[in-house]
């Protein structure tokens, strides 16, 4: 089993599977090519699920969500959004942490239902691989 399928499963013993993100992502996507963009979005998606450093910081949101009680999604609380803008801009760069605020205020599909921890990380996750994707398809001058 490949590094990407293994860290799917454990995503998937919390209800994250990987039609979730790709349907996410596609929420707040606004253009045509709906089915070739997800196409897309499937395989980059599987290339940063299999980064080492993509599935720490996963791991450390699912850690959080397991090992610290927090009552809602507190005002206080910035670790959870440390590590989606983390994940975000590891992926996208610069231009994901437009992305991850978008993802992260409107929080479409599996956003909603995920505790703090995770719907940030996801929400990172998610918002770093759709910038790369348009990044990539950019005609930069």
């Amino acid at each position: 089993m490949r590094a990407e399928e293994i860290f799917l499963k454990k995503l998937e013993s919390k209800g994250i599977t990987l039609d979730s993100l790709l349907d996410t992502a596609l929420e707040l996507y606004i253009g045509e090519e709906r089915e070739k963009i997800r196409e897309e979005l499937h395989e980059l998606m599987l290339k940063y699920l299999s980064d080492i450093n993509v599935q720490a910081l996963i791991l450390s949101a699912l850690l959080l969500e397991e090992n610290f009680t927090v009552e809602g999604d507190p005002v206080n609380l910035v670790a959870d959004e440390l590590i989606g803008i983390n994940i975000a801009e590891y992926i996208g760069g610069k231009m994901a942490l437009f992305n991850f605020f978008y993802y992260d205020t409107r929080k479409p599909g599996i956003l909603a239902e995920l505790p703090p921890f995770l719907d940030d990380a996801i929400g990172g996750f998610i918002a770093g691989c759709m910038t790369r994707l348009f990044e990539s398809e950019a005609d930069w001058p």
